[in-house]
């Protein structure tokens, strides 16, 4: 069981995506994502399997909250630095973002 103290750990972050681009390398089909987290922790890179339900071309300027403070994960050829987040449905992930405009880096509390 997790206990809140556990969740106090994760810093969970808004960031706009800057740039997209399909990950061609990775087992899975995913995206190599480039977040702009504000000017304390600058840009950050992301493999995300999102393809079922995105295009790289529309996730540009979209915000996402991504968990920023796990060790970077190599994946083949590309250091994914942060975990975005979203949820699982029946058609794909469903990415977790603000439903209004907020500042990159601003922290989930």
């Amino acid at each position: 069981m997790a206990v809140f103290s556990d969740f106090e750990k994760l810093d969970i972050r808004v960031g706009t995506v800057l740039r997209a681009e399909p990950f061609p390398k990775a087992r899975k089909p995913a995206y190599k994502l480039f977040i702009d987290f504000g000017a304390e922790l600058g840009e950050k890179r992301s493999s995300a399997q999102i393809t079922d339900l995105y295009r790289p071309e529309e996730l540009i300027g979209k915000q996402v909250l991504a968990v920023v403070n796990f060790p970077p994960r190599q994946i083949a050829d590309f250091f994914s630095e942060v975990l975005v987040l979203g949820t699982y449905s029946k058609d794909g992930v469903i990415l977790i973002s603000p439903d209004r405009p907020a500042e990159n880096g601003d922290k989930l509390g």
